[in-house]
């Protein structure tokens, strides 16, 4: 689901970012029956969070190619808190993906603490990077300075600034084609979900609990509709609609992002006391735009050009956790020409930084076959952008290497529920890294689903934030099956509150990020951001 281009490089939504398999062409992807990797060879961990925890970490030997298990291997760096409940109480492993793809899962196992009630101690609970990501073996970079400071403007309004980022894309995904070698042949999220398998099996259980953030809800739907007899219980957070596996998904981000925004401008304006912004929303958002056209002649500090700019700004559609941060930086810059919030929020990236991006592309430009018509991409673009301009060009320019990129291409599965357990679905009203309709069309899918709304809500993947009507009802699952009950038509089962904005104000004693499971859902997230 799309993600914030500076997180992804500088440490690493998506935002994530969904078609139809023939039955054997999945089965032919989704592992083979007769790999099973050795044993885990458990130890220490490098990761200063983990170890504080008492977490264990080791590897996992897959196949690089599963149709070929005799061949050459790769290695999925795992870490696992195990249950401390008493041996009746335990309910088997938790593994844990918070989306991307692209995004490291190693630290997820934390997790196992922020559920309430201390429901998350019956579970081992499993963190894993991908293939290709972070501390697996390999794991892949292509520029490291790709997404370096002032960069082309997004927004291609002369002929040469659109030759220009073709120019860039194609060079990214050359750079890709060098450094993976034939791993690009192998980033599907059918391999993901093979190697799921692979990890179940190396831990000896029978059947899997899963956790999936963003597109960690998609692996979840196909991990579910090739395996649903190794499926225990599942819990997916901002919902990926697979009918828009991967261009459509990104066009529709593109809208709901542009709306989010101006959720965002309002709520700055109402602190206008504090920020010195605007005293509406619409002042506000013409001194974002302002200020934008502005940095195009003259950075920031150099360094934080239009681009740079837009980017720092896409947290704030995402989630209202960084709404205070961004709001401050931006009034810093524009009231006394102080650059030191922008540059806190933008690092400068270097090399490596770009494993979450490559891999990100990796899988969405190879589960999938893209349009190659370049011409299509400009006129869906444009046609968007007249209308929702905020992300629109920054989004295209980000998916654009999957244009040229190499790798074998896929069909994606046909993802279906119907064999599937019970299965929790969460989303705000107004996610916009995974539009609501995905949490909908899942529902659908998965007829024994339960979906919990948080009503008006612009933030994307907010459980285990400190709502006690969303967060108690997955502690109530995780715990013994219970879910809400099922109403009839295409809505939520239950409706809860969204996560909060923060207050700014000095009056605020704290804010939600300060508070309870909001400090380890903070921790994740600068320790291993989600993509998308």
């Amino acid at each position: 689901m799309r993600r914030l281009l500076a997180a992804t490089v500088a440490a690493t939504v998506g935002l994530v970012i969904g078609g139809s398999m023939v039955p054997s062409a999945a089965q032919a992807h989704s592992g083979t029956p007769g790999y099973t990797p050795p044993p885990i060879n458990w130890g220490a961990c490098d990761n200063s969070t983990l170890k504080a925890r008492g977490a264990e970490c080791g590897f996992v030997v897959v196949p690089l190619d599963y149709a070929r298990p005799g061949g050459t291997k790769i290695q999925l760096a795992v870490s696992r808190l195990k249950h401390t409940s008493a041996a009746a109480d335990y309910q088997g492993v938790m593994l844990v993906n918070p989306g991307g793809p692209g995004g490291s899962g190693l630290i997820y196992s934390v997790l196992q603490s922020a559920i309430p009630n201390d429901v998350g101690l019956d579970y081992d609970w499993i963190g894993f990077d991908p293939r290709g990501v972070g501390s697996s073996v390999p794991s892949l970079s292509c520029d490291g300075n790709v997404a370096g400071y002032n960069r082309p403007y997004y927004v291609p309004v002369t002929a040469q600034l659109e030759r220009t980022w073709l120019a860039r894309s194609q060079a990214y995904a050359q750079a890709c084609r060098r450094a993976g070698g034939p791993l690009l042949d192998h980033l599907k999220t059918t391999d993901n979900v093979a190697d799921m398998e692979s990890i179940r099996k190396a831990l000896g259980e029978k059947q899997i609990n899963f956790y999936g953030f963003s597109y960690g809800t998609y692996l979840g739907q196909v991990y579910a509709t090739l395996h649903p007899a190794q499926v225990r219980r599942m819990v997916f957070d901002g919902v990926v609609d697979p009918r828009g596996v991967w261009y459509d998904a990104n066009l529709s981000q593109d809208v709901q992002f542009d709306k989010n925004m101006d959720t965002y401008f309002a709520w700055v304006a109402r602190y206008d006391a504090v920020y010195h912004l605007g005293a509406t929303g619409k002042a506000v958002k013409a001194k974002y735009y302002a200020t934008l056209q502005k940095l195009r002649a003259a950075p920031a500090a150099g360094k934080i050009g239009p681009d740079e700019w837009n980017d720092i700004f896409v947290s704030a559609g995402y989630y209202v956790y960084g709404w205070a941060d961004v709001a401050g930086a931006f009034s810093a810059y524009v009231n006394d020409g102080d650059a030191s919030g922008l540059l806190d929020l933008y690092p400068e990236p270097g090399p490596g930084t770009d494993n979450g991006y490559a891999v990100y592309l990796g899988t969405q430009c190879t589960d999938v076959r893209w349009p190659t018509n370049w011409n299509k991409w400009e006129r869906d673009n444009w046609r968007i952008y007249a209308e929702h301009p905020f992300i629109t060009w920054n989004n295209a320019w980000f998916n654009a290497p999957c244009v040229f990129w190499k790798g074998d291409v896929g069909t994606p599965v046909d993802v279906n529920g119907k064999k599937a357990p019970s299965i929790l679905l969460i989303s705000e009203t107004n996610d916009a890294a995974t539009p609501y309709a995905g949490s909908i069309e899942i529902r659908k899918r998965f007829p024994r689903s339960v979906l919990v709304e948080g009503v008006g809500g612009t933030t994307h993947a907010g459980s285990l934030s400190g709502i006690a009507c969303t967060d108690d009802t997955i502690a109530a699952y995780l715990d013994n099956g219970a879910l809400p009950n099922r109403v009839r038509g295409n809505r939520s089962d239950k409706q809860c509150d969204p996560v909060p904005p923060p207050d700014p104000t000095a009056a605020a004693a704290k804010t939600l990020a300060s508070t309870g499971s909001g400090t380890l859902k903070a921790t994740l997230r600068k320790a291993a951001p989600p993509v998308r």
